[in-house]
């Protein structure tokens, strides 16, 4: 069967509709059972354990993973597999959260007497509240759904897009909850471009020591360009003996002085450097650093230490290789 474009896109806006109005719903059942819920995981000594079958066992995985880094330790277990020695992963300090939309999922309610063997709280998120799986928790969430949005009401999709908005709300509100901090979120992110957004400092990838671009007060324009075309950063820093910065001299510098026919051979480098020259220190976020060369329309920063003597350089390139930009 082929479709029209129009129709394609009729369908597809009427699924996007029928799932907003089931998240819209949820709002109805933030209520004292999701109040014990995040309580239950808040108190948690051990781990939330979450489990699902088929797509609810992968919206518990996402659920899981988020929890995780969020601040809630917690990990997902396949209830098929729970019956086979897994259920071995879940001891009396943990918490479970079990996702089933009929509430009767046969690899869960199989395992629900195990459950109350190991005497460990029960957090059940059905679409059906006199389900067996709802009686048999501690606190039940209700993620009903008045329809799927599947023409044929059989594949999950309101239901398990209801289930995952949920599980985002319990973990965003246990965040809150905990004083959860950005430097908390980066330090299980590490990786990728998030995690050096979070985590990388500027002493972490600037260029120090000989790699430094520096020339004293005294030097003249042409061993100034020597040192900027020798380190390759664009730029020089302009230092008194102790290292103390007086200023800079970049690419732009160069150009303008050139306008000006200005001799390159006995003119001192003081005589045209940038003095007040913006700078940043090490212990700033790399991201700050890219931050402060967009705002200043400038490509490359001096690192000083807290008596404004320069420690290093960086620069725009840096900042892509370490993945910043």
């Amino acid at each position: 069967m082929k479709f029209h474009d129009e129709k394609l896109r009729e369908l597809a806006l009427a699924v996007i509709q029928v799932e907003t109005q089931a998240v819209a719903a949820l709002a109805g059942q933030i209520n004292e059972n999701f109040v014990v819920a995040c309580k239950l995981m808040f108190n948690c000594k051990g781990r939330v354990v979450v489990i699902g079958m088929g797509k609810s066992g992968h919206i518990a995985s996402k659920i899981a993973a988020t929890l995780a880094s969020t601040g809630t330790p917690a990990f997902f277990v396949h209830p098929g597999e729970a019956s086979h020695g897994d259920l071995g992963m879940i001891t009396q300090q943990d918490v479970v959260l079990a996702l089933s939309n009929s509430g009767e999922t046969e690899e869960i309610v199989k395992i629900l007497p195990i459950i109350k063997r190991l005497d460990v709280p029960l957090i059940a998120m059905t679409g059906n509240p006199n389900s067996t799986l709802a009686i048999f928790a501690s606190t039940h969430i209700n993620v009903s759904v008045a329809q799927e949005a599947c023409p044929l009401g059989l594949a999950p999709t309101s239901s398990t897009t209801a289930a995952l908005v949920m599980g985002d709300a319990l973990a965003v509100s246990l965040l809150e909850a905990r004083g959860f901090t950005r430097d908390d979120f980066a330090l299980s992110h590490p990786g990728g471009v998030l995690g050096k957004r979070l985590l990388l400092r500027v002493g972490d990838i600037m260029h120090t020591g000989a790699a430094m671009p520096a020339v004293d007060k005294s030097a003249i324009i042409n061993a100034a360009l020597l040192e900027m075309t020798e380190k390759k950063l664009g730029m020089t820093a302009i230092v008194e003996n102790d290292n103390r910065l007086l200023g800079v001299f970049t690419d732009g510098d160069l150009r303008r002085m050139l306008a000006k026919d200005i001799d390159l051979r006995s003119t001192c480098i003081v005589d045209v450097m940038t003095s007040n020259c913006t700078v940043i220190t090490a212990d700033k976020l790399a991201a700050e650093a890219m931050q402060v060369m967009e705002q200043k329309k400038i490509n490359a920063l001096i690192v000083v230490d807290d008596a404004h003597r320069a420690i290093g350089a960086i620069n725009m390139h840096d900042l892509i290789r370490a993945g910043i930009v």
